[in-house]
């Protein structure tokens, strides 16, 4: 079979910016969520009874008034579970409704089935509880304090850090405190479970891992995995925020259908939703670090502490991904990383976009802006000394060697793009001038590692019909939540077998249909599941070719598609003619495929090893202005190089570089999360928690896509991820507005801003830096 020569290729195939495949049905609301299911006769309406405590035993729960009141048709707490009281995904440690002992305010205790949204939530506030109090740790401060962790600390050490610094000519020490981030999803958890018939139980689920939905509810349930079925058309946002956490909801959904015999649906409002569910850890760092007088580090020690609340959740994971990034894109011989996994009685944290890696790159990029504050540099010129090398200096931390590092040519091309020199001159210029505004730059860069660091996760299958009209059904274990995966993968089949992709109809992620899927996550999603669905496409292309090569009377490697016609020779077929004909020959039209990614494992006890399959790489410019009297801020302009590969969909890419970036800017700026003493979340709705909107976006954004890019490894066409490494790119605005901020104290100190760099937090900064600068004239006059 002649290979495709490029030549009059079919529509929308690979590298075509086509629109997302959902596109139309998103404007017009035409587009399904699990709330527009159409809901079967007898729809039941759950709703969550939970914690009114932050850590305390609980002595009583009487639910009698709940089961009293209007319209109650069931009650259900952790005596009326038939199987596992536990979603936990790694460790068994998150009780679906909790018993005798309640970890964060907010945590389920019981769950209500009525015939009525409103009926089931007013019926979930009657119950009565009593609580005896017990001491709660509520901030990683207080779980340092007490050495409080849900896992054990881990260390990791590359040379002798501590001699590095003890005999380096410059030294800094330092600490950040770097804040969590609400995944502010815009539709909220939800599920619906249905009972189907001989105790089978079908749920739908709005979930980044049906997978794991199925087994955690089919444990709860006490049947095995072929008795659940769960499905996942798409999800109006997921962020992480849909990885674990969906498993609490759709267990109480299926529960309560198994009891009541009844379809159960479970849907939270905002309120509830972000006070039940799992948030970005946020995390004190600590650093020490020597260096030389052009800014090279010699040795740098870091104390990662995050807040991973009350459970394991996938804090390991994350936290262990904080260690692995801790180094961006800087060459670090002589390093120590302790990381603390800290257990505060908050909601258990969960995973994010980026999965603990925005948090360790933070550090490291705090240590560079200090460094060259210190010495009077341009930080730009710091970073690029620190750039990990291509021949040399190329291993990482833990003993992976760079093949693909192409930092320092984004950083070159972005530099003299975004016009960085003589802006940074402007701003300086600008700043001499105006008292009380004060403008800020920044060039940070991303190197953020592709692959699950739990090996086994890095799997996918897909399965694709061929019916004898030449159409296909695609499906494959990824889920879409929006960004553009579905039709990402259908393009590869598109491509594969040279047809138009309208001719693929696109399916629900579906455990019955392809079985044990890990969750889209960790910007493995066009990787894995493109290369199955390659593979099924392949299988399925060669036995076509065959069936063809049969038919002309012809070699079978003579046998071409191309442009919707199989060719071979001056003779050709329709694709739609040969589907018939080969269903016709009983060909069968039916193919899986199966993808498992190559050269990666490492050894968590030495910590070293190829944890990622390769790595991505952006870099972004961005400009501030703030005002010293009021702390507000605004950012003005940004320019980003971002690396994507062979990009599969630019016009998908360059959305999702955009969205990932702004996101980022909101965890960095704007969204604070804040408990109350008596640990309730306060910010915990659109009023008081606050994500960027429109008006936030920055008039003047430039994007990129590096148009050298092209991947060294054997991806999916070559291409790159794209969902997770643009949200650092936005730490180029935290480090523009601490530049802002240090135009106060004429560049010599340390603003000491922490993140997010809210208002006022830009103000405590500024008057901490004016207090600092008048200090010193103060002492002399006395």
């Amino acid at each position: 079979m002649k290979p495709f020569n490029g030549q009059a290729a079919a529509k929308g195939g690979v590298g075509v910016p086509v629109p997302h495949d959902s596109a139309a049905l998103h404007v017009t609301g035409e587009a399904v969520y699990t709330d527009d299911i159409p809901e079967l006769r007898g729809t039941l309406y759950a709703a969550l009874g939970t914690s009114a405590r932050a850590h305390a035993r609980v002595r009583a729960l009487d639910l009698v008034p709940v089961s009293a009141a209007p319209g109650v048709a069931a009650v259900i707490a952790a005596r009326d579970i038939p199987g596992a009281n536990d979603y936990g995904p790694v460790l068994a440690d998150d009780p679906i409704f909790a018993e005798g002992l309640v970890q964060y305010m907010g945590q389920s205790l019981f769950a209500v089935a009525a015939r009525s949204v409103e009926q089931a939530r007013r019926a979930a506030r009657l119950a009565a509880a009593e609580y005896e109090e017990l001491e709660a740790h509520l901030d990683v401060d207080s779980a340092l304090a007490s050495e409080d962790f849900v896992l054990p600390t881990e260390r990791l050490v590359r040379g002798d850090p501590k001699a590095a610094i003890a005999r380096a000519p410059h030294r800094l020490a330092g600490s950040l405190r770097i804040g969590g981030q609400d995944q502010f999803y815009l539709e909220g958890q939800i599920a619906y479970a249905v009972p189907k018939e001989d105790g089978t139980m079908l749920v739908y689920s709005s979930t980044q891992y049906p997978g794991e939905v199925q087994h955690k509810v089919a444990h709860a349930l006490g049947v095995h995995a072929k008795d659940v079925t769960i499905e996942c058309r798409r999800m109006g946002g997921g962020f992480g925020g849909k990885e674990t956490q969906p498993a609490l909801f759709a267990c109480a959904a299926a529960l309560l259908a198994r009891k009541t015999g009844c379809p159960v649906k479970l849907r939270v409002d905002r309120d509830d939703d972000m006070i039940i569910t799992g948030k970005r850890h946020d995390f004190l760092t600590r650093y020490e670090a020597g260096f030389d007088g052009e800014g090279r580090l010699l040795g740098v020690e870091f104390m990662l502490a995050s807040r991973c609340g009350y459970s394991a959740d996938l804090s390991g994971a994350i936290n262990d991904r904080a260690m692995l990034h801790s180094d961006n894109c800087y060459y670090l011989e002589n390093v120590g990383i302790v990381s603390h996994r800290c257990r505060t009685h908050t909601v258990s944290n969960t995973a994010f976009r980026g999965f603990g890696g925005p948090q360790g790159m933070m550090g490291i990029e705090q240590v560079i802006d200090e460094i060259a504050r210190h010495l009077g540099k341009d930080p730009l010129e710091v970073r690029r000394i620190n750039f990990y090398g291509k021949s040399e200096r190329n291993v990482t931390h833990y003993h992976q060697t760079l093949t693909d590092n192409v930092i320092a040519d984004i950083v070159d091309r972005l530099e003299q793009t975004s016009g960085y020199q003589a802006r940074r001159r402007a701003v300086r210029a600008f700043n001499a001038k105006n008292p009380v505004l004060k403008r800020g730059i920044a060039l940070t860069p991303v190197k953020f590692g592709i692959s699950f660091t739990t090996t086994h996760l890095n799997q996918a299958g897909a399965l694709l019909h061929l019916y004898s009209d030449g159409t296909l059904m695609l499906n494959h274990g990824g889920t879409e939540m929006g960004q553009g995966l579905y039709v990402k993968v259908a393009q590869v089949v598109a491509e594969e077998l040279q047809i138009d992709l309208e001719r693929i109809r696109i399916t629900a992620a579906d455990t019955s249909k392809v079985p044990n899927a890990s969750a889209t996550a960790a910007s493995a999603g066009s990787d894995m599941n493109g290369k199955a669905a390659q593979a099924a496409a392949r299988s399925l292309r060669e036995r076509l070719a065959r069936f063809a090569a049969a038919h002309f009377g012809a070699p079978h490697e003579e046998v071409v598609f191309r442009d919707n016609r199989v060719s071979c020779g001056e003779r050709s077929l329709a694709f739609a003619e040969l589907a018939r004909l080969a269903h016709a020959a009983r060909v069968p039209l039916s193919a899986t495929g199966f993808y498992a990614t190559p050269k990666i494992g490492y050894d968590r006890k030495t910590w070293s090893g190829t944890p990622f399959y390769y790595f991505c790489y952006g870099a972004a410019v961005s400009e501030v202005v703030i005002d010293t009297l009021t702390g507000e801020n605004r950012v003005l302009r940004v320019d980003i190089v971002h690396d994507v590969g062979r990009s599969l969909n630019p016009a998908i890419d360059l959305g999702q570089i955009e969205g990932g970036f702004v996101q980022g800017m909101g965890w960095l700026t704007t969204e604070q999360l804040w408990w109350n003493d008596a640990g309730r979340l306060m910010t915990h709705a659109p009023s008081t928690y606050k994500i960027p909107v429109a008006g936030d976006v920055p008039e003047a954004f430039h994007v990129e896509i590096y148009r050298s890019g092209a991947n060294a490894e054997d991806s999916i066409f070559r291409s790159k991820a794209v969902g997770e490494p643009p949200l650092m790119l936005a730490i180029s605005v935290f480090h523009a507005i601490g530049d802002a901020v240090a135009s106060v104290a004429d560049y010599r100190a340390n603003p000491g801003l922490d993140a997010p760099a809210t208002p006022e937090e830009i103000l405590r900064a500024v008057e901490g830096l004016k207090a600092r600068r008048a200090a010193p004239a103060e002492k002399v006059a006395s």
